[in-house]
């Protein structure tokens, strides 16, 4: 392979302005650098985790296709190595440049959907990104938008009636972000020359591969590296641990980790494709994973974060490879130019430890759907339904015979162990047997062997073993009653 050539400056778009940056630090997060170096101050520090909002802004990016696409993100924990070629659009560029307010901004003004105003630009910048690709949305589809913005003042209903009626003050086809596209998408691909981005000296470096052959190298020669995706969860190493992550090798822009494909019964995700890219496809390839992934932070983090990064970070609570095991996920890894296959499940050791070698990466996963006839759900429990950090996870996909015997089952939790991890003993006391509530009954006494969780901030230890069992029950109540997903919805409600 032939190596790329270097340039040693970031480039990028804020508002309508060019950016080149030489002095970037590999931890500098974007909110940052908008507020000290640049004083657009609508872009707020709240929670500074991705948590609350107040920082969103929008980040404009081609797709592998050619299109641009806009999407809400979290500049506070955003960092300046993965801007390469994007488009930055902060509150201050939303109002005409004659100063008129922009549709989303005069629809908060008169429906009172502001009180203190220091959420206020985030909900701006997250209305606007859902007005751009849905003028006249449902209110489901309004607090979807919103799950990653908070505000103590309003009570949430004067913003819910300025979204409703944004497109009252105007339409779509005059947005200037819509109506200056194909100029935007010709800056942005003139600011693509195939090079790696090299800023920094040493350890203190900050790298953008050129592809992922570059990707490969980079890692190959610096295994030490941190590998930063889509920062949702690295970001907080930085802003809440004050981790030096030095050498960064950021490769949220690289094409050939963005592919979804698939062969037969089988889905292969890019590692690099985001939640909110991952959606549509994996929810009509397993029903019950859209709402799942609907659950994963606020829109503002499933717009960063990424299947391989949720996969490869190895988390304990990490909401995805209990689902991903339950479906017998496979995952590619690379080193160099050679790569092999593993089993999901087998990839977890232990905790903090994967099997993954120096200079080795995940690649792709591969999800086969649910063999026809097969049943499966899973079940997140969390403080707070919407925008918060698992306390127990379940997964579960079951194979019945004609006479109700379970011929096959697998069941994988998150937040019961040091690892993502399957319930083998729970799953050896139901397989054979009939599937009955007796059954399932003597099975939840079986999840003692499996599991030993601990009592931290989100859940006792006591609650998790016992949410355990429940969840297990849950899944054959649901299987066997005809009815649907038991789901608290106020739509429904109402």
């Amino acid at each position: 392979m032939t190596a790329p050539k270097i340039r040693s400056e970031l480039r990028f778009i804020l508002n309508g302005q060019d950016v080149s940056l030489r002095d970037v630090a590999p931890d500098q997060t974007l909110l940052a650098w908008l507020r000290l170096s640049k004083l657009l101050k609508g872009t707020k520090e709240g929670c500074a985790e991705g948590d609350c909002g107040a920082c969103t802004v929008l980040v404009g990016r081609l797709t592998p296709s050619g299109s641009l696409v806009y999407e809400g993100v979290n500049a506070c924990i955003r960092f300046m190595g993965s801007l390469d070629g994007c488009h930055v659009v902060t509150v201050e560029h939303v109002a005409a440049r004659d100063g008129k307010l922009h549709p989303v901004q005069q629809a908060m003004v008169d429906y009172h959907g502001s009180q203190c105003g220091f959420c206020t630009p985030g909900f701006v910048i997250s209305l606007y990104a859902l007005w751009m690709q849905t003028p006249n949305p449902t209110d489901q589809q309004i607090e979807t938008a919103l799950q990653g913005n908070l505000c103590r003042c309003t009570g949430y209903e004067p913003i819910l009636r300025a979204a409703r009626a944004i497109s009252s003050y105007g339409g779509t086809e005059k947005d200037p972000l819509l109506v200056e596209r194909d100029a935007m998408i010709a800056r942005l691909k003139a600011l693509k020359d195939g090079a790696r981005v090299e800023i920094g000296q040493g350890k203190s470096r900050l790298i953008v591969p050129a592809d992922v052959d570059d990707f490969a190298a980079v890692l190959e020669a610096s295994p030490a590296a941190t590998v930063v995706a889509g920062s949702t969860d690295v970001g907080l190493w930085v802003t809440k641990h004050m981790r030096d992550i030095s050498p960064v090798v950021f490769i949220a822009g690289l094409d050939g980790l963005k592919s979804i494909s698939i062969e037969g019964d089988t889905v292969t995700i890019g590692a690099g494709v985001t939640y909110t890219e991952a959606l549509k496809t994996l929810s009509e390839l397993v029903p019950a994973l859209g709402p799942f992934i609907e659950r994963i932070g606020g829109q503002q983090v499933r717009n960063m974060g990424t299947i391989g990064g949720n996969i490869a970070n190895g988390s304990p609570i990490g909401d995805t490879p209990p689902a991903l095991i339950a479906l017998n996920a496979t995952l590619t890894l690379r080193k160099g130019t050679e790569r092999r296959t593993i089993r999901l499940e087998d990839y977890f050791i232990a905790y903090g430890k994967q099997d993954r070698q120096p200079g080795e990466f995940v690649e792709a996963v591969h999800v086969p759907a649910p063999a026809a006839g097969e049943k499966f759900a899973v079940y997140k429990v969390t403080k707070r339904r919407d925008e918060d950090i698992t306390a127990t996870l379940g997964a579960f996909r079951l194979a019945l015979a004609a006479d109700g015997t379970v011929t096959g089952i697998t069941i994988a939790y998150g937040g019961m162990a040091a690892t993502p991890k399957r319930a083998l003993t729970v799953e050896k006391a139901l397989l054979g047997q009939k599937w009955t509530e007796a059954t399932v009954e003597a099975a939840m006494e079986k999840y003692a062997e499996d599991y030993t969780p601990l009592t931290d901030m989100r859940a006792t230890a006591e609650y998790r073993a016992l949410v355990a069992k429940n969840l297990l029950l849950r899944f054959y109540t649901e299987t066997t009653s005809g009815a649907a997903t038991a789901q608290v919805s106020r739509y429904e409600a109402a």
